[in-house]
């Protein structure tokens, strides 16, 4: 040591200085790698005590809701395979429900989802119990390949070997579909899926659900389904550099597929922490809540395929689950409801955007959403209130003109064409532009470029 201390001693003062400086730079990155990588995991939030599920003494939280204890295994899997939201990232636009081959456009590519029909040659019909369990909380197929994580497997990881076991049961219940489903394509290094072991070792735990004995049966039925099965935070959560779940911003809000999917963390000003319960119970259910606005995109999808299926209990627990999500500002202004003068003439102060805009509004939006932003025809049409309005970004606005709204809800059809093809990136960019400035809390500023960009990043029919 004295040795070096010496040879040190002997080097000039800049010199010294330039080590001293690498020195600090090797430790600031070591310890911000080290940031990285120990993200906490989903309910590192809650503080209370964590047990195996055998050794806790409430209500077993997982399975499915009391009316369906008794029924048949595909019984219980057909209702947890809705609750996991499967057919619809494992079927094409048009395509038969689980045969696979939906789209995934990434910024590196394009991923398909495989068929999980029990067909023998294209599907999983060969698939033994423990190779379904290795994909659904592992991220590895039958032949130990693995699975990029558009498949959730950092969320399924939490659920139990009977609930994963129904489901693949409820699965091979189904009529078997040939379907050979393209291969990924993928730019390097992206395409090499070895590099997933890795990233698995950092970000994806091979743990089960493990209720809080400090919180009640209901919460911990929501974060059961919250994080395991519905994955909620798999489109809510922010990613890190590593693509991997931040979960020092837990569901703050985050874009997927071309779409935001907005905060629902109790932040009362940019959360959902001044929704009512029957708001929030609304949303979940039906897709829409007064004063807030319809799911569309892939919350709508959700919402009809999955939220909408669940019983009322089990809705009730994701409320009680989600209102004790710490708050977290997001980048959104306050939302504003009222609505808007009753003419365009009225309303020329409070949107100021071009003529182009108001004129597309005129023709084709009006006599559904009314120039009030308060639809006469339908609430599930009505703007004001609603959070994709009053993003300054209009994400949300420019996909649903560009690709329409179609759902199946408790309250009937709701269908809003789409404009995609209709009018060019420049007419839908001044469209969304004066809805905002007219029904939201800031107008925003899209332009044809931002358009063309988004849709890009959404699966277009036939892919």
């Amino acid at each position: 040591m004295s040795s070096l201390r010496q040879w040190y001693l002997s080097l000039g003062t800049g010199v010294r200085v330039l080590i001293i400086l690498i020195a600090v730079v090797i430790v600031a990155g070591a310890f911000t790698g080290l940031w990285i990588i120990t993200t906490p995991g989903p309910l590192a939030f809650a503080r209370g005590p964590k047990v195996a599920l055998a050794d806790y003494k409430g209500p077993d939280p997982t399975g499915v809701p009391a009316s369906l204890k008794t029924a048949s295994l595909v019984a219980r899997g057909e209702y947890l395979t809705r609750a996991a939201d499967c057919a619809v990232c494992h079927t094409a636009k048009g395509g038969t429900p689980y045969a696979g081959g939906f789209a995934f456009t990434l910024p590196f590519g394009t991923i398909y989802s495989p068929n999980i029909t029990p067909d023998k040659d294209t599907g999983i019909g060969n698939w033994t119990d423990a190779q379904f369990l290795g994909a659904v909380r592992k991220g590895l197929d039958d032949e130990g390949h693995h699975l990029y994580p558009a498949m959730p497997y950092s969320s399924y990881t939490y659920l139990t070997d009977a609930d994963a076991l129904a489901i693949k049961a409820y699965l091979f219940s189904l009529a078997p579909v040939h379907n050979d489903v393209k291969d990924d394509a993928l730019a390097f290094p992206f395409n090499q899926r070895w590099l997933m072991g890795v990233w698995n070792l950092f970000f994806a735990a091979d743990t089960r659900f493990r209720p809080d004995t400090s919180e009640s049966a209901t919460w911990n039925r929501g974060a059961y389904l919250a994080e395991g099965l519905a994955h909620c935070g798999e489109c809510h959560t922010p990613r890190n550099i590593a693509f991997a779940l931040d979960n020092r911003r837990k569901f703050a809000g985050e874009t997927n597929a071309g779409w935001r999917a907005y905060n629902i963390t109790s932040d009362r000003a940019t959360g959902i922490g001044a929704w009512s319960d029957d708001q929030l119970t609304r949303y979940l259910a039906t897709g829409h809540a007064s004063g807030h606005g319809t799911a569309a995109g892939p919350m709508g999808e959700a919402v009809d395929a999955s939220f909408s299926r669940m019983a009322p209990e089990d809705i009730a627990a994701l409320v009680a689950y989600l209102r004790t999500i710490p708050p977290m500002k997001s980048d959104l202004p306050a939302t504003l409801a009222p609505a808007a003068p009753d003419s365009y003439k009225a309303g020329a102060a409070i949107a100021s955007a071009d003529t182009r805009g108001r004129a597309i509004y005129e023709g084709a939006c009006a006599s559904c959403h009314s120039w009030t932003g308060v639809s006469a025809i339908i609430p599930y049409a009505t703007l004001t209130g609603a959070r994709a309005v009053n993003d300054p970004t209009a994400t949300n606005v420019a996909q649903a003109v560009i690709a329409g709204v179609k759902r199946t809800t408790p309250d009937g059809e709701v269908v809003m064409p789409a404009f995609g093809q209709a009018y060019s990136n420049a007419e839908i960019a001044a469209v969304a532009n004066y809805v905002t400035g007219r029904f939201g809390a800031k107008a925003s500023r899209l332009t044809e470029r931002d358009v063309a960009s988004l849709r890009k990043q959404v699966a277009q029919p036939g892919e």
